[in-house]
């Protein structure tokens, strides 16, 4: 990754130096108009920045240096977790919460200066396995019913102006087919269904279910089965019974300098799987913008005011102990 810095930002698109076709543009990334004046990292547009999430790592491990070196700021005892391989939803799957020894915790994984976020996606991995008929293609009138057609009108089907990613926004959930494979004898469709309350997430499950109903029931030879796996839960839920985690953090956005947004993710991080774990754990904004694209990009000074977010909070947190 070869990173490049835009010093003291002038608020227009911003040419990639080593892929000229890249260009981040000021019509789509809003936000950069916030940012005139500070120092833009983005990649010279031949990889991924990566900011998400190496800024939240450099942010805890300022902080962290920074608390080293004062030792006169008080604070009670601080544990620093890093966990792999979030972005599949495997992040948590080794964390030790005893061995952690931490009653609450950040991660330090938002996007826009002052957000934090206490509420995810509630989230479930669905899949739909068919079961056709093969048969030789040349005597296969009335007999062959291909599993590869059955999946292709399923997708075919789902709606595409509501439930889809491309379609909603917000507090809205949606179903996504994000894998599709096989042959004419089985074929496999794999879901990622998301909603902000198990109840909706039920409905899609529903859904899912009744429409690969309909189409099914045109091959009466053939048969499906559908298998559900919890993925994560809205974190709310847990950390509406310990107001104090997400206020504590509230106030040391203020002390920053910066009015706070609280805020929803229309996806998840680790916080949502720490939370159930037993490590209630809000999300504290990065500074990382569009992420998962050759565009992405991050404040200097952002990725400092996360910092001094995290600083006052160690603080807060002895203060009102």
């Amino acid at each position: 990754m070869n990173a490049q810095v835009n010093k003291n930002y002038d608020g227009k698109d911003i040419v990639l130096l080593n892929d000229k076709t890249q260009i981040i543009k000021v019509a789509e990334h809003p936000s950069l108009l916030k940012q005139i004046g500070n120092d833009i990292i983005t990649t010279d547009g031949t990889t991924l920045l990566g900011a998400d999430n190496k800024a939240g790592l450099a942010e805890i491990m300022d902080a962290a240096h920074h608390l080293i070196k004062h030792p006169e700021i008080k604070h009670g005892t601080i544990k620093i977790l890093f966990t792999p391989d979030e972005e599949i939803g495997r992040g948590a799957d080794k964390v030790n919460i005893e061995k952690l020894g931490a009653d609450y915790g950040y991660t330090i994984d938002g996007e826009e200066l002052g957000h934090i976020e206490n509420e995810t996606f509630s989230a479930d991995g669905l899949t739909i396995h068919i079961h056709g008929v093969s048969t030789h293609p040349g005597f296969a009138k009335n007999k062959m019913e291909s599993a590869i057609k059955i999946a292709s009108e399923i997708v075919a089907a789902l709606p595409k102006d509501k439930m889809s990613p491309e379609s909603t926004e917000k507090m809205q959930g949606f179903v996504h087919p994000v894998g599709i494979s096989g042959a004419i004898e089985e074929s496999t469709i794999q879901f990622i269904i998301r909603a902000f309350n198990e109840e909706e997430l039920k409905t899609q499950e529903d859904f899912l279910r009744n429409l690969t109903n309909s189409v099914i029931k045109n091959y009466p030879n053939s048969r499906y089965d559908i298998t559900v796996k919890e993925q994560y839960r809205n974190m709310k839920q847990v950390l509406d019974k310990k107001p104090e985690i997400v206020n504590n953090a509230l106030e040391a956005i203020r002390r920053s300098g910066i009015e706070p947004v609280l805020s929803s993710i229309r996806g998840g991080t680790d916080g949502s799987r720490l939370s159930y774990m037993g490590l209630p754990c809000p999300n504290i904004f990065a500074g990382e913008h569009a992420f998962h694209s050759k565009h992405e990009w991050v404040s200097i000074q952002d990725m400092q005011k996360a910092v001094e977010t995290i600083v006052n909070l160690c603080m807060i947190w002895e203060e009102k102990s």
